[in-house]
């Protein structure tokens, strides 16, 4: 039995002894959270076309999510245990146009489909599911958790995109202890995709392929705080190590100030990413980047840096933003070629505008219209440009397809979301939610998307 394994079962041990304990019960929550999601991707003319890549994805489906968060027993040191149950119906995959491929004799097919995943075939199941636990220990302001984890972290994102939720497996530690501090460290294992029931080990984009070229590692190690200087002001420092793929440190400021009858809101970000084992010398454990004529793949080697300044003044919010991507290789994240989510301003509905070389303004607007008599009814817009990407891509319509070098190519995104979220009343919390997102580029290898997504989403509180 695995160590991490063993904890948790001597935790629910000891937590079975003690959970008629005050406070377990007492403190419990539960909910069941329901999300019927629909998502149409219409993928144009591009260079990537004659790949086989579908010309329409679509899926629809219905999510179940129960959460239950418990207490703690009482004593010096406190236990509890959550659990996160998720369920996924299909109710439509677009007939064919799931966006999964099928697994030949030369690789294992994609992880899944836009929403569900795949048989073998490459046609979505009719519904997939998994059960999380967590146990859990406090000894005054200082949690230990063992289990399935979502984190939010600079350095490790929980993607929550589509019908159901990513998940880790692994353990964290959280102490605020010290006042205005507040300090994170984990490891994790494991990860399940936002479209699988399956735990999968940890790669990087360029390494994630579902072929026996493709590689991964079951050891991501994190650790750092955040650092409230004045209530206004938030220092953060944060590490995180991919074991045989790279190291990456963190810093970011973020500072509110009151102008005029608004709130300046500034948020600065650092990351530097470098090579770790393999990684630096085995190709099987490259990642994406411009690498020389030809070349597009190699070792980790990147610099981000950005800003984003948003300005809100009843009920608006105007902001914009630059982000600059230094380095051989593509910003590098937790990506097991499944869907994720990296901790970046410009990690968007469709791109997220990290390639080497890229530069990337962006500029935004929303509105919440409680200020006019609507309370609940939200709407935002965002546009992005990014430039000056050296990148190498297959293009034509021959088997292989010819790779080409490209500098100076440019990419941009434009989203819009519209949400109403019922305030009051027997429908409380009802959600409606509407995204649009058009995406066009001329990257080689790289097709042109335009996509809709229709959320209705509710939540039912049971204790």
């Amino acid at each position: 039995m695995k160590k991490s394994t063993l904890a948790l079962a001597v935790a629910v041990g000891v937590l079975a002894q003690q959970a008629g304990a005050a406070g377990f019960i007492e403190d419990s929550k539960a909910t069941l959270g329901l999300r019927n999601f629909y998502i149409n991707t219409d993928n144009r003319d591009g260079d990537a076309k004659a790949a086989g890549a579908q010309n329409k994805q679509e899926e629809w489906g219905q999510a179940f999510q129960l959460n239950f968060i418990s207490g703690y027993t009482q004593g010096t040191v406190g236990f509890g245990i959550d659990a996160i149950g998720l369920l996924g119906v299909r109710l439509d995959s677009g007939g064919g146009t799931n966006g999964a491929s099928p697994a030949t004799r030369t690789n294992y097919g994609s992880y899944g489909g836009t929403v569900f995943p795949s048989d073998s075939n490459g046609e979505a199941v009719n519904n997939f599911s998994s059960l999380g636990l967590t146990a859990k220990a406090k000894i005054s302001q200082t949690e230990l958790k063992l289990g399935t984890l979502q984190p939010k972290l600079p350095v490790i994102v929980t993607n929550d995109g589509r019908l159901l939720p990513q998940t880790f497996q692994g353990g964290q530690i959280t102490s605020n202890e010290i006042k205005d501090l507040t300090l994170v460290g984990g490891q994790i294992e494991h990860v399940k995709g936002r479209n699988s029931s399956n735990n999968e080990e940890l790669s990087i984009a360029g390494a994630n392929g579902r072929t026996a070229a493709g590689r991964d590692s079951n050891k991501f190690i994190y650790g750092g705080g955040d650092y409230k200087i004045t209530k206004d002001l938030t220092a953060q420092y944060y590490y995180g190590n991919l074991d045989q793929f790279y190291k990456q440190h963190f810093l970011g400021l973020v500072h509110s100030w009151s102008i005029g009858p608004g709130v300046l809101k500034s948020d600065f970000r650092y990351f530097n990413s470098r090579d770790d084992g393999a990684n630096g010398h085995d190709a099987n454990y490259f990642t994406t980047g411009d690498y020389g004529t030809g070349i597009t793949k190699g070792k980790v080697d990147n610099n981000l840096y950005s800003g984003l300044f948003l300005y809100s003044v009843a009920g608006h919010t105007f902001g914009g933003g630059y982000q600059v991507s230094n380095g051989d290789s593509d910003f590098p994240w937790l990506n097991q070629g499944d869907g994720s989510s990296a901790y970046l301003t410009t990690d968007m509905q469709i791109a997220k505008f990290a390639r080497a070389g890229e530069r990337t303004w962006q500029a935004r607007y929303s509105y919440d219209f409680a200020k006019v008599g609507v309370p609940g009814l939200t709407a935002g817009i965002v546009y992005l440009r990014g430039d000056n990407i050296d990148t190498s891509g297959r293009v034509g319509s021959t088997t292989p397809q010819r790779l080409v070098s490209a500098t100076g190519r440019s990419e941009w995104e434009r989203d819009l979301t519209l949400a109403y979220v019922v305030p009051e009343g027997p429908l409380k919390n009802l959600g409606f939610t509407w995204k649009n997102a058009m995406w066009r580029n001329d990257i080689p290898g790289q097709r042109d998307q335009d996509e809709n997504r229709l959320i209705v989403s509710y939540s039912i509180p049971l204790l």
